[in-house]
């Protein structure tokens, strides 16, 4: 397989929480969840990830995995387990239950590229302590947050034993890389939307994407 296409949710249905700003464009209806978990059934070459630790992981998400044979990888937050809206220790442990990967998401879902050394421990140290009581095995592939990172950043979850990184740069990914470009679901996503991306971008845009992440490693 030369490249797998990534597929990041956020939220799907209602919730019981209030969103944060701009959150809103990444939350999709259960009937557009459907249409993407339909499409991707049976397809090795796309994977579905999931973002922020929702409590729709769990009650919308989950089921509708199982039903297609479908397994996921769920990025938490660890510092915001059993707020409302989100999910708590016994969502974490039930995804585990039901086969599926629990990566960190960091703890508090701040900016990585900003954060101090404190915050840093937080994010890359106890969120991952965390997680890893919870699932009962070591926590060492992230998502970062925003998709916002530099050199500093990669040098950072290096240091800190990540084995797995994930962005949400858009476009296709070799398979076996350690930084891995995702898709993010919208919330005006459509069967056209599905074909484009799983498709993958133009010749000219994925030179624009390339170029983006060129930068921003150097950065």
């Amino acid at each position: 397989m030369r490249a797998v296409t990534n597929l990041t949710v956020h939220g799907i249905g209602g919730t019981t929480r209030e969103l944060d700003r701009g959150e809103d464009a990444t939350w999709v209806s259960v009937e557009q969840f459907e249409q993407v978990v339909d499409a991707v059934a049976g397809r090795p070459d796309v994977r579905i990830t999931f973002d922020d630790g929702n409590a729709s992981d769990v009650e919308i998400a989950l089921p509708r995995l199982l039903e297609r044979g479908l397994k996921a990888e769920f990025f938490v937050l660890a510092g915001l387990l059993g707020e409302p809206g989100r999910l708590d220790a016994d969502g974490v442990r039930e995804l585990v239950g039901k086969g599926m990967r629990v990566g960190s998401h960091g703890w508090a879902h701040r900016d990585w590229r900003t954060i101090t050394e404190r915050q840093a421990a937080e994010e890359l140290e106890r969120a991952h302590e965390v997680l890893g009581e919870l699932t009962g095995a070591p926590v060492s592939r992230v998502a970062i947050p925003f998709g916002s990172y530099d050199r500093r950043v990669l040098r950072r979850l290096r240091r800190a034993g990540v084995t797995r990184a994930y962005t949400s740069d858009g476009g296709r990914a070799r398979p076996g890389s350690w930084l891995q470009a995702r898709n993010s679901l919208r919330h005006d996503l459509d069967t056209s939307w599905i074909g484009r991306v799983m498709s993958g971008p133009s010749l000219g845009r994925r030179a624009g994407k390339l170029g983006m992440r060129l930068y921003k490693r150097v950065r």
